[in-house]
């Protein structure tokens, strides 16, 4: 139920504001890996590369976001291109710091 747009944020915080959170948990293992097309172990194995680490549910089972779910298909892209698994977290991991540090360059010649 979407909530009626009369209430006061405070009243809907919380709830709604999740739909919009890139890194909220939203998303099973299953579902995660439906998504992408990939297999439950695949996900595994970018969690024991820690290139992603899902938060984990009270019972234990692991949850991505779409934040997660977008490093994932990255990798999945260029393990279907044959890159081994190892070497596409690498390259994703470098792509993801490199990103950093232009918004980092951007930030400071805007500050100038």
């Amino acid at each position: 139920m979407i909530p009626d747009q009369r209430e006061t944020p405070a009243a809907v915080s919380g709830g709604a504001d999740k739909f919009d959170d890139d890194h909220y948990p939203a998303y099973t293992m299953g579902r995660a890996a439906d998504m992408l097309g990939a297999t439950q172990n695949f996900l595994r194995s970018l969690d024991e590369a820690g290139l992603i680490t899902p938060q984990r549910s009270a019972g234990g089972h692991r949850r991505y976001s779409r934040h997660q779910l977008r490093i994932a298909a990255r990798v999945r892209e260029l393990v279907d291109q044959g890159t081994a698994i190892d070497a596409a977290c690498r390259i994703v991991s470098l792509e993801d710091r490199l990103h950093e540090v232009q918004r980092q360059n951007d930030e400071l010649r805007t500050a100038d």
